[in-house]
């Protein structure tokens, strides 16, 4: 069948190319369109009660993720030209496009009795223009008076001091927030130049920005590698530009339609699907390497370029439809998890591998056939010495000392599986920033000098209308929960609507700092308004109004209690959430009345990495079973079945052990590379044993000389592409994040020690198992429909 097809590609090779041609100009198009994501991953299903809980508050609330911070530490804070110069700053970022409130000092609001209608009316402390020295002193000790603003935007004991920028949510959501971002951060660190600071930014809205601005421009940067690489490599194995630049088209194709795919689905480029690109690349290469290794033995062989090319895809064509198959198994069972990244990355991925297969298959005999026949200096690398006496070691060792190679075996696997007990499971939202890195270091001020920034809300539901504002019991035990939170470690003081009549009944009390208290039942008639607000308010933008109707919705049924936190990491934070949970459930016990719901991006950060987890973990297993599966339908023999998978196994245990050794923990970026390192380096072991059953009828059923020739005859193509593939994860090891660097480093170590199991393992497993069972080794029948041989 696969001889007809050879030469069904070579007399349609004209048409053939145009309508790749087609497709390719088709996908150009599309890749034109593809657009960065400028949203969190979706990493959870849209059906999950965290979820809908998250998305009900966000409709309540508003976003909780949209506060970009800015940090300073000096004891001249208000000096008059650094002050003036602090007040100018807001000033400038007020006025930026899609800034929708500025929370800082300058702005800061007071309270005030006032002395004829005994109401409460809120003032700006600083006034809105610039000061003297004397006017900044006595402002501030009016500062220093008010409670309220104590740790919420000023640390007393380290000096430092916090700014925040909200900014609009549709602008977080595209592309026009990288602008805003820069020129907030731009006016930021101006500001600290010219007033010697040291000036720290943080924030989701930052984070989220450069991080998606970095992924664009490594996603570049690994294409324009991993391509110059891979040309440099072929350059060097086939002495031939023609060869090199037929490779490069072959990848370059690939790489399109991957990207042309991302928007034919309907998909964003994310940190995840940012690597397709690159992986084509990467997978790509071996396919050009194996068809040209054919074809140059072929040619060899025969000295007839067509008969050569007829063979290369009557012997390869099947060898890599099944290397694809599982490479693209490897990825495409992440689509079989409930997580959309996971989902996307895993559906284009499994596809444009699949497709790569046929862009080869027509592409490379087709350009091939105009070009002309290769010269001795392209096929030289044939006879490489030095290759092939490594090779006769390794052969030799298989043959003749089969028992130490299962111990030494052993020895490592059982060294493995004690540094697999050392995996611990646990992730940070920036675990894959450097520690070196400005961005975690800004982080780790803030959780330094203020508990943190990160984002989590506790809504209290009393289940009636007016719940909150009319039941003074339900605004103590808001009030204890909150006194509770705040007390944990490394979470900063709540925010909810207590604190808010705290500030009030101080007001009330002419300003006396220690009356910043809980309201008692007799205050609250005087605080009514601040309980009544419309949702509607048209009171005055720095109104104390405002600020407290942010902690009610509009029934004043619910009631929100916001939380800074540091990134203490998924290990710790169920711990913590468990224990904020308990107390409500303490304090709120009637369910029937009440409901506590615990969300916010801290939430969903904890549950979309253990989603990404258990899914990763499934599709590991989806993949071993369809790979298995794939191997059974192709060898038609459980003990081929058996043989070919040990060897891809034992990489895999060494991988993980080195990971528990080398203090590598399990995080959705890590787990990756299991199902992705097995799909790849299946392929070497279908190439081996296709071709030891190819050779098997040729050396008379001589099992030790077919293996002998097996070793010999794909060993030097197993190691080029391995180099190559080994390579061009390499590269990924250049990448500014954590998980993307273990991505590389470790797939790399996956292939590294799959290319020895495979030519020296498994020859020797070959060996022993057919001294058992003499020659029952049968590959695919007539039943099945495809002659391999």
């Amino acid at each position: 069948m696969w001889q007809s097809l050879g030469q069904f590609i070579l007399k349609k090779r004209l048409a053939l190319l145009l309508i790749l041609a087609a497709l390719t100009s088709f996908m150009i198009y599309h890749a034109s369109k593809v657009e960065l994501s400028y949203e969190f991953a979706r990493a959870i299903p849209t059906d999950h009660p965290k979820y809908k809980a998250y998305q009900e508050f966000r409709k309540k609330f508003g976003e909780d993720g949209n506060l970009l911070v800015i940090g300073l530490k000096t004891d001249k804070l208000f000096q008059q030209k650094i002050f003036d110069n602090y007040i100018l700053l807001q000033k400038d970022l007020k006025k930026t496009n899609g800034v929708e409130d500025i929370i800082s000092i300058p702005s800061a609001v007071n309270l005030v009795k006032d002395s004829v209608t005994e109401r409460l009316r809120a003032e700006n402390i600083f006034g809105d223009t610039v000061l003297t020295q004397a006017q900044i002193d006595s402002s501030k000790n009016i500062f220093f008076s008010l409670p309220f603003y104590k740790t919420l935007l000023y640390n007393p004991e380290s000096s430092a001091w916090l700014m925040g920028v909200r900014i609009n949510k549709n602008i977080m959501n595209s592309k026009k927030r990288i602008g805003v971002v820069e020129l907030i951060t731009k006016r930021a660190n101006n500001f600290g130049k010219e007033n010697g600071l040291q000036v720290y930014l943080s924030g989701l809205p930052l984070i989220r920005t450069v991080m998606a601005t970095r992924i664009a421009n490594e996603m570049q940067w690994f294409l324009f590698a991993s391509v110059i690489l891979s040309a440099l490599i072929l350059l060097l194995f086939f002495r031939s530009f023609g060869t090199m630049l037929l490779s490069l088209g072959v990848v370059i194709t690939g790489v399109v339609c991957s990207l042309g795919t991302i928007h034919l689905l309907g998909y964003k480029i994310t940190l995840l699907t940012a690597l397709i690109p690159p992986l084509v690349v990467v997978i790509g290469i071996p396919n050009c390497i194996y068809f040209l290794n054919k074809y140059h033995t072929a040619f060899n062989d025969s000295g007839d370029k067509k008969k050569a090319l007829v063979e290369m895809v009557g012997r390869m064509g099947v060898v890599t439809l099944f290397c694809n198959l599982s490479a693209a198994i490897g990825f495409a069972v992440f689509a079989l998890t409930r997580s959309d990244v996971l989902k996307e990355f895993g559906a284009v991925a499994g596809a444009n591998i699949m497709l790569l297969f046929f862009i080869s298959l027509i592409l490379i005999p087709t350009v091939l056939s105009y070009m002309s026949a290769p010269k001795s200096r392209h096929t030289r690398y044939l006879e490489n010495a030095s290759l092939n006496r490594w090779l006769g070691r390794l052969e030799h060792w298989s043959l003749n000392h089969r028992r130490l190679i299962y111990a030494v075996s052993c020895v490592v696997v059982l060294v493995a599986i004690a540094g697999i007990f050392r995996l611990k499971s646990v992730g940070y939202i920036v675990d894959d920033l450097p520690k070196s890195d400005k961005i975690y270091t800004d982080l780790k001020f803030f959780e330094k000098n203020f508990k943190g920034v990160m984002p989590l809300e506790i809504v209290v539901d009393t289940k009636r209308k007016y719940g909150v504002s009319k039941i003074f019991g339900n605004l103590e035990k808001i009030d204890t929960l909150s006194q509770y939170i705040g007390s944990m470690n490394g979470i900063a003081r709540p925010l909810a609507i207590t604190e808010g009549l705290k500030f009030a009944k101080q007001a009330l009390f002419d300003g006396d700092s220690t009356n910043y208290t809980m309201p008692t039942a007799a205050d609250l008639p005087a605080l009514k308004e601040y309980l009544d607000f419309k949702a509607d308010t048209t009171t005055n933008k720095n109104s104390f109004s405002k600020l407290v109707s942010t902690f009610m919705d509009s029934n004043k049924q619910q009631a929100r209690i916001s939380v800074n936190m540091a990134d203490v990491g998924s290990k710790r934070l169920p711990h913590i959430l468990d224990s904020i949970q308990t107390r409500a459930s303490e304090l709120f016990k009637d369910t029937s009345r009440y409901k506590v719901i615990l969300t916010g991006t801290s939430v969903t950060f904890l549950e979309g990495s253990n989603f990404i987890i258990h899914g990763l973990k499934e599709s590991i297993m989806w993949a071993f079973l369809l790979i298995a599966l794939c191997m059974l339908y192709l060898f038609r023999s459980f003990r081929i079945l058996i043989c070919s998978l040990i060897p891809n196994i034992i990489p895999l245990l060494i991988t993980a052990g080195i990971m528990g050794w080398a203090a590598v923990p399990l995080k959705p970026s890590t787990v990756l590379i299991f199902s992705v390192a097995l799909g790849i380096a299946i392929d070497v072991t279908i190439r081996f044993l296709v071709n030891y059953k190819q050779e098997l009828p040729l050396h008379g059923n001589d099992l030790k000389a077919t293996v002998i020739e097996t070793i010999h005859s794909t060993g030097i193509s197993i190691i080029y592409t391995s180099l190559v593939l080994i390579a061009g994860f390499v590269i990924f090891c250049f990448s500014g994040f954590g998980g993307t660097k273990a991505l590389g480093w470790l797939t790399s170590l996956t292939l590294v020690t799959a290319t020895l199991t495979n030519l020296v393992l498994l020859p020797a497993i070959l060996i022993s198992t057919s001294i058992r069972k003499n020659s029952r080794f049968t590959f695919k029948n007539s039943r099945s429909g495809i002659n391999i041989s």
